[in-house]
Order: C-alpha cells, then structure tokens, then sequence
C-alpha cells in the first residue's frame, strides 16, 4: 500500500523543502521498520518547481497473524484463510495511518527546525492513494473531507474491468488538493480519516486511543459535520470510549466557542443578552465581570485555577497592573494548548516573567499555590463531583487562603429561558451539579464562614426579574484580624 504527497514551489521557495518538512532527505531512500512490515520513504521527483514524497508500506502478512489481527471481520470460523489473504499489503488502512504517525511523527506535529516558517503556513498540496477501502463509497468519502478544506476527486474502482455488469468493488482511487492547509494538518486528517473509511482497525483499540484522537483531530474534529461517526468508527464503535471523545470534544468546542466574540454560546446554550444587534457572549460578560472584580480587589498576583486553554491568562497579561498571573490545571492538554495561545515560546522575557503555566489538581493542597492576592474558579465548581466539593474548597480557600476568590457558576433557575435546553437538563454533560441562586449562596455563605472570609454576589449577564441572571459570582475577601475578632 502506498500514497504519494506532491507540492510545488519556486526558486525563492522551492518545493524540495518538503524533505526539511517531513525530516526525510530527497536524495535518500529510506525504510523504517514497524510492527507489521517495513515502512519506505522515497522521492519519485524533487526539483524546486515540483517535489513528490512517496510512503510505501510492506506489510509482513504473517507478523500480521502472528499479533492476532489478521483474522478476518468478527472472528468468522470460516475465516482462517482471510488471516493470510486479505486487503492490508494492498490498500490504504490503518496500517498505513500508523506508519505515518511513526515516520512523519515530527511532521504531524507541525515541528521543523530547519524551516519553522514553512511549517507554520499553507502550502499547495497534492495527496494520491490510489486504493482505499471505503465504507460509504464515494460520498462518504467526500463528506469526510471536503468540509477540511480539500478539493476531492474520489473514482470507484470497478470489481472487474472485464466485467463492468459486475458494478464496483468498495475500493475507491483518492486524489486531495488544497492550498489553504498547513502540511501537519494535511497529515493529521489522513492519519485519523484513512482508517475511519476502512472501518476495521487492525490492533486493538484501548483507552488512549482516545487521547490519539483528540490529539489528530486538534482545530478541526470538534466542529466537523461527521464528527459522531468519525468518532465512533475511529474507535471501533467502542460506546464507552465514543462517549467519552465525544463529551471532551463538546468541551473542546465550548472552550474554543467561549473565546469567540460572534456567537453568544456558554456551556453549549446560548445567552439573551439587551443588545439586540450584537449581542456580548456570557463568556465575555463574564471575563469582564472577573476583570473588574479583580480590579477592585486591588490584586496583583493572581491565580486562574482551572484555567482551561488561557483565556482568562491572555485577558490578564494585558493589564500591566498585574505582575504575576498563575494558570493551573489538571488537564496537561489545557495547559499545552494555553501555552500555544499565549505563545509562551515567543514571549519576550519581561513579559515572560509575568506569567506561569502549571499542572495541579484542586483536590489536594498545593504549597505552590500559596500567598497570592487572587485566585478565580470560573466555571469550574461544577465539573465536580459534590463530595469532592470540601477537598476544593479546603485547598483554595484552608490552604491557599488568597486575599480574594471569585467563582462564579451557572444559575439552574435560568436554564428555563433556553427554548432548546430540555427540561431537567443541566446545560453540559460534564456538569455534575447546577445551583440556584439560594443553593449557591448558601453554600458560599457555609465556605466564608467556615475560613473567616466576607462574601458578596454579584449576578453576570441579564438579570432576569424572575430567574436571575445566568451566571452568579460570589467574591470572597478574606476578614483582617480586627474583622474577624468583630464577627
């Protein structure tokens, strides 16, 4: 099996620098060994005007049986023979998706020292392979892609030329173009989309095929029309593993859709808001509302606990005011894609200096997270589960103890205002918990008690006379000694 990868270029950018792209020398042929067979790399053409890289995988039919998933769909009895006569030498499939995260590992992360600026930007792409199973035919095929921005040109390959009556075989010949795709990307749809069209993975598919997943489908997955089904065939129709790429794709959506200033978009509802030309999304209103909290609080150092992909970081660091700004997750994928938002590599050092990503779980006590002005817990509270909540809550407000905490939560009582929210329906599935505004002052009451803190609650968007507001933020500030001796 084999595809091929074409680009041009000119003498100021020639083409050949898709061997610095893909960390794999024009001049060279070379083979990689893999669990199945052997993987070669080799440059049919490479001038400056037009370079073409070909990936061709040998497959070791009998390595294949011996790993025990050669066998054909099901485990049929009957399929024995299929264990050593089947389609894998001969088509595109998941053989041929892992030999490209293996060779061109480097490349699919968009990674080249040599040439970085190239690997930053779109180039004219070309990609042929010219047998691949797909299970759907020629329009799922186009389905799949065009929505990526390719242009598809996807032919049937008949069952027998001879015998045209027989119709077509459930192969198809592929050739993708496009000009606006970076060369990571290009690879990242094939890795995941090539086995989804042949819909039978030849290992078995674990828990962290789910983290590959979301890795591959990285800006552009979450949003994909074909999202469900990509999803549940890449997983091998796995419910529980579908289930769960699917609930943090939403969230990836969300995050992505939270910093967006043209949709009114808040853990998968919409808002109303008074503006009726363009309304302010809650996700905006509501970093407005933390930003002069904090403001007022007279803060410096700051904590954004459970802070996600860096919105509220990138929102801090543009206030000068703020000389040390902490984002905090459990999540190493957050902080990673919050270091790429903030362009923590790129950062001069003064500005640099300001800032600190790091990875930590707010159920158990961080020394790290120790004597700072601020700390915010936005939208965070109820991602957890309830008898957790004491764990938080001693660890931010016991032991970290800032001068001031902001958490603000959605209110339950507003949910009736979404027409397409159902009725007893929290507004994400990844929501353990959602509070009224009596539920949520009485447990915050409970905390500024409990740690000798005052709290005061301030309601964040519309401020509906009979539900409230659809998001609630209690500002806590901790009582000085004088204070608390009163109390």
């Amino acid at each position: 099996m084999f595809l091929t990868l074409t680009t041009t270029g000119t003498a100021e950018r020639p083409a050949t620098d898709l061997g610095y792209l893909l960390h794999k020398h024009p001049d060279k042929a070379q083979a990689f060994s893999t669990s199945y067979g052997t993987a070669h790399v080799l440059y049919p053409e490479a001038e400056p005007q037009r370079c073409t890289a070909a990936l061709l995988l040998e497959v070791d039919a009998v390595a294949l049986v011996r790993k025990g998933k050669g066998k054909g769909r099901g485990g049929a009895p009957d399929a024995a023979l299929a264990q050593y006569v089947n389609d894998r030498p001969y088509a595109a499939s998941s053989l041929l998706a892992v030999a490209l995260s293996s060779v061109f590992s480097s490349a699919m992360r968009g990674v080249c020292g040599a040439r970085p600026e190239r690997a930053a930007e779109p180039l004219p792409l070309r990609i042929e392979v010219p047998a691949l199973p797909a299970r759907g035919g020629p329009d799922l095929v186009r389905r799949l892609f065009e929505p990526l921005g390719w242009a598809v040109d996807v032919e049937p390959v008949p069952l027998d030329t001879r015998f045209p009556e027989w119709g077509d075989s459930r192969y198809v010949r592929l050739v993708l173009e496009s000009e606006r795709l970076t060369l990571a990307e290009a690879l990242r749809h094939l890795y995941v989309l090539l086995p989804v069209l042949d819909d039978a993975k030849h290992y078995w598919v674990a828990s962290d095929e789910v983290d590959k997943l979301l890795r591959a489908g990285e800006g552009w997955l979450p949003e994909h029309p074909e999202q469900k089904l990509i999803t549940s065939r890449y997983l091998s129709r796995r419910w529980s593993l579908t289930r769960q790429a699917m609930e943090r794709l939403e969230l990836v959506r969300l995050a992505e859709a939270d910093d967006s200033e043209v949709e009114d978009i808040d853990n998968a509802v919409g808002s109303e808001t008074e503006t009726e030309e363009k309304p302010t999304p809650l996700a905006v209103q509501r970093r407005d509302a933390i930003l002069a909290a904090l403001q007022a609080s007279g803060a410096t150092r700051v904590l954004d606990l459970g802070c996600g992909q860096g919105q509220l970081v990138q929102a801090l660091l543009k206030d000068v005011r703020y000389t040390e700004i902490v984002g905090v997750d459990v999540s190493m994928r957050a902080l990673t894609i919050a270091s790429r938002r903030l362009k923590l590599d790129r950062m001069g050092e003064r500005q640099a200096s300001r800032v600190k990503l790091f990875q930590s779980s707010l159920a158990y006590t961080d020394n790290r997270l120790k004597g700072y002005d601020a700390a915010v817990l936005s939208e965070v509270i109820e991602h957890l589960d309830l008898p957790r909540l004491p764990a938080l809550e001693y660890a931010v407000f016991g032991s970290a103890r800032p001068r001031s905490v902001l958490v603000t939560t959605p209110n339950v009582e507003y949910n009736v205002r979404w027409e397409s929210l159902p009725a007893g329906h929290v507004r994400h599935g990844d929501h353990r918990f959602e509070w009224t505004r009596e539920e949520f002052r009485a447990w915050a009451g409970a905390v500024a008690e409990r740690h000798g803190y005052d709290v005061e609650f301030v309601p964040i968007g519309l401020d509906d006379p009979e539900v409230g507001p659809p998001t609630q933020m209690a500002v806590f500030t901790v009582r000085t000694e004088k204070e608390a001796k009163a109390a």
